[in-house]
C-alpha cells in the first residue's frame, strides 16, 4: 500500500473512532431539564441586564465627571 493511501486510511479510521467516542461521551452527559434551562437562562438574562445598567451608570458618571472636571462643560 502506498504511503499516501495508508495515511488516508488511517486518518479515516481515526476520524470514525473520534466520532464514535464523541457519541459515547454524549450519552453519558446528564442533560438539564426544560425547567432548569428556562430558570438558568432567565437568571443569566436578569443578571446581564443588571450588570449592564450598573456599568452604564458608572460610564455615565465618569463621562460627566470628565466633562465637568477636565473639559469644563
Amino acid at each position: 500500500m502506498p504511503a499516501a493511501a495508508h495515511h488516508s486510511a488511517t486518518a479515516k479510521r481515526s476520524r470514525l473512532r473520534f466520532i464514535g467516542e464523541t457519541i459515547t461521551e454524549l450519552k453519558k452527559v446528564v442533560w438539564l431539564s426544560r425547567r432548569e434551562v428556562l430558570y438558568l437562562s432567565t437568571l443569566v438574562l436578569i443578571i446581564s441586564v443588571i450588570a449592564g445598567l450598573i456599568l452604564g451608570a458608572i460610564d455615565y458618571g465618569f463621562s460627566a465627571l470628565v466633562g465637568d472636571v477636565f473639559l469644563g462643560r
